[in-house]
């Protein structure tokens, strides 16, 4: 146990080295061959949390590791399987999968839930392998098992499908098979709702229609209802199958229950009766358009309209579509990021469309064409303060809006007329045309004010914006709610922030690196060395490149394991204007620690290899 105790201390130091590390391993390896079971157990949980921090320093004791598999105790091989998924390597992938099969069987609910999580972030970490990892989540899938595990199971496959683009057709039929017998609604909803989302975009839509329509015939009312809601989605989206999807709506009017041939009915009535070869846009956006509006936001609207009753009918245009941002004790709460279904679609396209629908709704800026993309929120203001703002960066070929969101936390007080002052002396290259003020902004009901820059078309106009922030005040009685007349004009400053090289390139990953790079026409290829000067390790300057760049890491490349010498980083993206973009970063580090980096670019066009060259010798 003292020996135990001294390795597991060792592995638990802060910075710890893997030449620090390796006497305290080769102990725990000799704990795993032992014929006592805590032993065994203590020692491979070790191995799993250092597998985390440093997966190739537990890989010579992976042979061992093997054999526990099939140990008695089945929490020692929950954990042997789960350490070795995380130091397995791409060649190791299929042996596996070959041992866990038989695994699976003998074990409970929580631990299979475990291993299910591991096999993710093995796909993720391996993409090549997709195809032998979702056969094998698909084949647990129809095997017996509680909700959670299913639910488990069906996440994963919709992650994989989300980020592995070559996943997403097999994946898709293999959720299709799962829901002929499901036995949980919630999930044959769900699949449902994403396969509506998902199947249309497929290269041969129609072969998931009768998986579809099954459900409409088998199914409870619940299943049934989201099924031809779903079934509407294909008609809608694929002119050629309209005809025979508005056969099957027609065949639900006659349903026992009153939701689905209420659901059928207004998707026949608004789609057309087949014949009509486009179907208008403001329809699909009606039926099919996701609620850029928060519920909460919703909420607090229509209860201050039913409190302060007007002749006026309800707007829902006059609802803040900005999320409240939380309370500081819940942002600092540790909590399970939501994944698979009832996780949000990724950040980039789905934030990307909310956004751009709701600047093309503002007349201002519906002229600035398609929207490029949107930057994450930055802070303008600290924690706790009077007024919380923050702003969000949106990129157009020739425009740039800044959408500043903007809280008031005074009970006391509604601000009107509300407005951001924008001082862009340190970003010669912007103009401003144009702005858009908040007309009211009462206690604790988040609003938008817009300020918008023209910029030289294509360019990666970069610069500082200093803000103030300006409006009138009126006092308001906490015991009526009723505000005074008259409004005193102030101003409150906000922080100075940046338009970087990073906001005009997109993080778009590829499958397959490798393939990609050799399909750019090598004349677009641009290589040139750069110093980076001292940094304390590899890890940090692989980070500070790619934060600068803004591109999408490959094939786990970010990853830089402690003490290297040198390591090679994969990034792809698309830069401003559509063009796909494909960098191969080659690192160095010597005794001073000077770190030196070649830098090869290939792209769909050789300007836009010079341009990142630019943006790292600049940044």
């Amino acid at each position: 146990m003292v020996i135990f105790e001294a390795a597991k201390a060792i592995t638990e130091l802060n910075n710890v080295t893997t030449r620090e590390l390796t006497p305290a391993i080769t102990v725990l390896q000799l704990f795993l061959s032992s014929s006592k079971p805590v032993l065994r157990f203590a020692a491979v949980r070790t191995l799993n949390k250092v597998a985390m921090t440093h997966p190739m320093a537990v890989t010579n004791c992976n042979i061992d590791m093997e054999s526990l598999i099939s140990d008695q105790n089945r929490s020692i091989a929950t954990l042997a399987i789960t350490t070795l998924l995380k130091t397995g390597n791409e060649s190791s992938v299929d042996r596996l999968m070959k041992q866990i099969t038989n695994f699976m069987s003998d074990i409970a609910d929580e631990f299979k839930i475990v291993v299910v999580d591991a096999i993710r972030s093995l796909c993720l970490k391996f993409p090549l392998k997709y195809r032998s990892l979702m056969n094998f989540l698909s084949s647990i899938l129809r095997e017996e098992g509680g909700f959670e595990y299913k639910k488990a199971i069906v996440d994963s496959i919709v992650i994989l499908i989300r980020d592995i683009p070559d996943a997403k057709e097999s994946g898709l039929l293999h959720l299709c098979e799962f829901i002929e017998d499901c036995e949980f609604t919630y999930l044959s909803t769900q699949i449902l709702h994403f396969l509506g989302n998902e199947g249309p975009k497929t290269s041969d839509p129609s072969k998931y229609i009768r998986y579809i329509y099954k459900r409409v015939i088998l199914e409870n009312a619940t299943v049934r209802a989201s099924a031809v809601s779903t079934l509407a989605k294909f008609g809608a989206v694929v002119d050629s199958l309209k005809p025979r999807i508005f056969v099957l709506l027609r065949r639900c009017l006659f349903d026992n229950d009153d939701e689905v041939r209420d659901r059928a009915t207004l998707y026949l009535n608004t789609l057309g009766d087949g014949s009509v070869a486009e179907t208008d846009k403001d329809v699909k956006e009606f039926l099919f358009g996701s609620l850029d509006i928060p519920l909460t936001n919703m909420e607090t609207s229509l209860k201050n309209y039913v409190q302060n009753p007007s002749e006026e009918s309800f707007d829902i245009n006059s609802v803040p579509r900005e999320v409240k941002s939380q309370p500081i004790a819940e942002k600092k709460a540790p909590g399970k990021k939501p994944t698979g279904l009832g996780a949000p679609p990724p950040a980039p396209s789905s934030g990307a469309d909310a956004y751009e629908r709701l600047l093309s709704s503002i007349p201002e800026f519906a002229s600035f064409g398609k929207l490029f993309k949107s930057s994450a929120p930055v802070e303008l203001t600290e924690a706790e303060t009077e007024y919380a703002v923050n702003v969000v960066k949106h990129i157009f070929d020739r425009h740039v809006v800044f959408q500043y969101n903007c809280t008031n936390t005074i009970p006391e007080q509604l601000l009107e007329n509300v407005t951001v002052i924008v001082d862009a002396s340190e970003a010669e290259e912007f103009s401003e045309v144009g702005t858009k003020p908040l007309k009211s902004l009462p206690y604790d009901t988040p609003g938008q004010t817009f300020v918008a820059f023209e910029k030289p078309e294509g360019i990666p106009a970069v610069g500082k914006f200093s803000n103030m922030l300006r409006f009138a005040v009126r006092e308001v009685d906490p015991s009526t709610g009723e505000a005074e007349d008259d409004g005193v004009e102030d101003e409150y400053q906000l922080e100075d922030f940046e338009v970087v090289a990073a906001d005009y390139i997109l993080k778009v990953g590829v499958s397959n690196f490798k393939n990609a790079w050799e399909s750019m026409d090598p004349e677009t290829e641009r290589v040139d060395e750069y110093g980076l000067g001292p940094r304390e390790n590899l890890a940090e300057a692989v980070i500070a490149v790619i934060n600068l760049l803004g591109m999408q890491p490959c094939e786990g490349t970010e990853v830089v394991s402690n003490n290297s010498r040198s390591h090679t980083c994969l990034l792809s993206g698309v830069y401003i204007g559509n063009v796909k973009v494909l960098v191969r970063l080659s690192f160095g580090i010597d005794g001073a620690k000077e770190v030196a980096m070649k830098l090869a670019v290939r792209s769909e066009d050789e300007t836009v290899s010079d341009a990142i060259h630019e943006i790292v010798a600049s940044g």
